[in-house]
């Protein structure tokens, strides 16, 4: 018999991201549109784990599910890890990815290439209602800060975010390498693993 696992999320592409992560599981993967009733958590916490446990939580409190959250965001040292839990909010509540981007091109205005050091943190969160276990798994990709933004296949500071092995900003670089070395995939190779050690019958 398979496991259900809800996905806190109601980014289809996130959720079409982990599900294909999970795919050699026994685990049916649905996210929160199988609760539309939902209504939404307030992520006020001071890092990135604190607000993944609190939608995990909460989500898994409220539908009885198996629940996996994340949170993720931009630690820039220059600037004592900001934008950090603020990334997408950076320019201001509902700012667009260009306003944010703007923003951070701003506070590191003259300031050097070596100095722009910064990466690319997701936490993931598992939390089962069943026997209020939790686990949480961090994921991290390296780069620097660009003076300028490059390509377009990426959204939220990606156009700005050169990943020094490829040469490449996150927005350039081909979705299938993006995939592979991303924060995201980095916390859920780990999110995999601890889920195969813990549902052995998977």
């Amino acid at each position: 018999m398979s496991k259900r696992i809800l996905i806190a999320s109601n980014n289809k592409g996130k959720i079409a991201e982990i599900k294909d992560y999970l795919q050699d599981l026994n685990l049916e993967v649905i996210g929160l549109d199988s609760f539309p009733s939902l209504s939404n958590v307030i992520e006020d916490g001071e890092t990135f784990r604190e607000n993944a446990l609190k939608k995990a939580r909460v989500r898994a409190r409220e539908t009885g599910e198996l629940t996996l959250a994340d949170d993720s965001g931009l630690e820039v040292d220059y600037l004592g890890g900001r934008p950090g839990v603020y990334s997408a909010r950076y320019a201001g509540p509902g700012a667009s990815d260009e306003k944010n981007n703007l923003q951070l091109l701003k506070e590191l205005e003259n300031v050097p290439l070596e100095q722009r050091t910064a990466r690319f943190k997701c936490v993931m969160a598992l939390v089962d209602p069943d026997d209020g276990s939790e686990v949480t798994v961090e994921g991290t990709c390296k780069g620097v800060i660009l003076t300028a933004p490059r390509g377009d296949n990426g959204f939220g500071y990606d156009p700005l975010f050169l990943v020094p092995e490829y040469n490449k900003t996150m927005a350039e670089l081909p979705l299938e390498v993006k995939n592979k070395i991303s924060h995201r995939a980095m916390a859920l190779q780990k999110m995999r693993k601890a889920i195969k050690d813990r549902y052995r019958e998977l």
